[in-house]
């Protein structure tokens, strides 16, 4: 399966993105109100200069304490997120998120917009979608149907 098929069943192509310069209490309620894991960071909503997850404030929560909610997305985001395209396919993107051990990936198109993003859940989501597919098929014609 492709990207943009995910993309497609996911029913919105709306990204949500945050300017580098928004406090990390502010980029919370962001979070939570769109019960979203993860934020594109991106000063002209077009292009992703970085990516931050509720990951990423636990971690700092933990290491610098409550005080850290009062910085801004710049210095708690990861820079120069690992992006995918339309047409890579779900293992392509799979295999970097495990290997990177990120489960928020932008998807952009080949001038470096901003197309939409894919979680870990919507790949595992599609690939067994697609497994299911393949089984009904295989016991298909092994029923001779």
């Amino acid at each position: 399966m492709l990207v943009h098929k995910i993309l497609k069943s996911k029913g919105s192509d709306r990204v949500i993105t945050t300017a580098p310069d928004v406090s990390i209490t502010d980029v919370t309620q962001l979070l939570a109100e769109h019960r979203i894991g993860g934020v594109i960071v991106s000063s002209d909503g077009v292009h992703a200069q970085g990516i931050l997850s509720e990951r990423d404030i636990v971690r700092a929560l933990a290491k610098r304490g409550p005080g850290c909610l009062t910085g801004t997305v710049r210095d708690l985001m990861t820079p120069d997120p690992v992006c995918c395209h339309r047409d890579d396919s779900a293992d392509s993107v799979l295999t970097k998120m495990t290997e990177g051990r990120f489960r928020h990936m932008p998807v952009v198109d080949a001038d470096g917009a901003l197309v939409g993003i894919v979680t870990i859940g919507d790949v595992v989501k599609a690939r067994l979608s697609e497994l299911s597919m393949e089984k009904t098929a295989l016991e298909g014609m092994i029923m001779g149907h």
